[in-house]
């Protein structure tokens, strides 16, 4: 499953996921992995939550990043979600076809391995393909 929470820069997406985070630390049986384009967030997270700082990465496109998620699920066969801060400049994203077309392959991973994908993307709702859309579950 894909989930994506929308809005502008400045908004709170980022808040709203680390509580979410929160939320769901309490009833996972498996692991939680949040991966941000910084370590800015390490403190506000519990010691359960894995941070990966995509900084520390070499990632130069979507497919590369892509790449890196199946790796790090291959790796760990607990991990139940991951939470993707700032999902359009660690994927690399730069049009509305490639955030499609990389929502397409996140789902098709989280069906294979049962991962749930929760995405903050900083782009208004209304600039989003149909298929895009559908997965928005909060838009600040």
């Amino acid at each position: 499953m894909v989930e994506i929470i929308a809005g502008d820069r400045g908004k709170g997406k980022t808040r709203y996921l680390i509580n979410r985070i929160h939320e769901d630390i309490k009833a996972a049986a498996g692991d939680i992995v949040y991966i941000d384009k910084s370590q800015k967030h390490m403190y506000e997270l519990t010691s359960k939550v894995r941070l990966i700082n995509m900084a520390d990465y070499a990632i130069g496109s979507t497919d590369e990043f892509l790449g890196f998620l199946s790796g790090a699920i291959s790796q760990n066969s607990d991990i139940e979600e991951i939470a993707l801060d700032s999902f359009l400049t660690i994927a690399n994203i730069k049009t509305t076809e490639e955030l499609s077309r990389a929502i397409e392959k996140l789902d098709i991973i989280s069906e294979k391995f049962n991962v749930r994908f929760v995405l903050c993307v900083s782009k208004d709702e209304v600039e989003m393909s149909e298929s895009v859309k559908a997965k928005v579950i909060e838009t600040l």
